[in-house]
């Protein structure tokens, strides 16, 4: 994975997808949605699953440093 793919993907992880998710929980909370713990709930999975991907790629990386990286 390229370092700016990393970056991307770290930031929207880590501050994109958990301001999305407060925003949306609130603004269905405010219309009385039904399902909105139901959409929160699969949002902060995704996010959960995003940055434990993320972690795996880090780990890798650091263990076999950036020339052998991917390889």
């Amino acid at each position: 994975m390229k370092n700016s793919t990393y970056d991307k993907l770290k930031y929207i992880a880590q501050v994109f997808l958990p301001a999305l998710t407060v925003f949306v929980g609130v603004v269905l909370k405010c219309f009385n949605c039904d399902f909105t713990d139901i959409v929160v709930t699969i949002m902060t999975a995704f996010d959960a699953f995003l940055g434990s991907l993320l972690n795996v790629s880090t780990k890798k990386y650091n263990e076999n440093g950036v020339e052998n990286y991917g390889k």
